[in-house]
């Protein structure tokens, strides 16, 4: 694992970018940022918060950049853009962008697991399985295993895929994430990304993660509103991304 020196310290992932939707996230977002491995820059994406979640982050030595629109796909959007900037202004190498949610629910100590296939040419997609890895009682409700469980059946039974997850914690190559061209504002961005690594043949490999329970409550499968609209967007993307004559690339 190659190291570098950014302002000072040194660095193990100095090409890796890490992207971090939040919303209210005060209480656990300063424990993920804590616990995440040495990257060439964290950007957080402060989709609204009306708590200290953008002023926090900002003391932590994040990138803080605003989307109000709501949605994990616009915030996901808005933290590619600023990669984009931080490349032309900056110069910035970047190989492979990771994302991972601001709940504490991910184990993002591991991170470096899923980038370094990515970074050592292996791989150009790499997904942390939830369902596969150990999950701490009452993490993930019936209704998302089921809804996870469902998605992954159908883009493997329709799109030859292999997937047993739809998990947050994931890390592509910045080439492949250029090729794909993701454009989902909301919940329907993780399963955009696996149903285009599909289409567009990337090596992709699942490892299995642990997942603990979220601080706070969770703004999809938390409510019945939320589980509702995620599996409706869920089957609606199967055909955007998948069936659809117009569909995205």
């Amino acid at each position: 694992m190659a190291t570098e020196q950014h302002d000072g310290q040194e660095v193990d992932f100095p090409s890796a970018v890490v992207v971090i939707p939040a919303l209210n996230e005060e209480e656990s977002l300063p424990l993920v940022l804590s616990d995440l491995p040495s990257v060439g820059r964290i950007i957080v994406v402060d989709n609204g918060s009306t708590d200290q979640t953008a002023s926090l982050a900002a003391d932590l030595g994040a990138i803080v950049v605003e989307e109000p629109q709501r949605g994990y796909g616009s915030a996901c959007l808005r933290g590619l853009a600023e990669i984009d900037h931080l490349i032309q202004s900056e110069e910035l190498l970047v190989d492979v962008v990771a994302f991972v949610d601001a709940d504490y629910s991910d184990h993002v100590h591991l991170l470096g697991d899923l980038m370094q296939p990515v970074l050592d040419g292996q791989q150009d997609f790499v997904l942390g399985s939830r369902l596969l890895g150990e999950r701490e009682h009452g993490a993930m409700p019936p209704q998302s295993v089921y809804g996870n469980k469902l998605a992954c059946g159908l883009m493997n039974l329709f799109f030859g895929g292999r997937y047993t997850d739809l998990g947050p914690m994931r890390a592509i190559s910045m080439k492949s994430l250029r090729e794909i061209g993701m454009v989902d504002q909301n919940f329907g961005w993780t399963i955009e990304m696996q149903l285009k690594g599909l289409r567009h043949k990337l090596r992709t490999l699942e490892l299995p993660v642990p997942y603990r329970r979220r601080i706070g409550t969770s703004k999809i499968s938390g409510t019945v509103s939320g589980t509702v609209r995620a599996g409706s967007k869920i089957l609606y993307s199967l055909w955007r991304y998948g069936w659809s004559p117009n569909r995205d690339r």
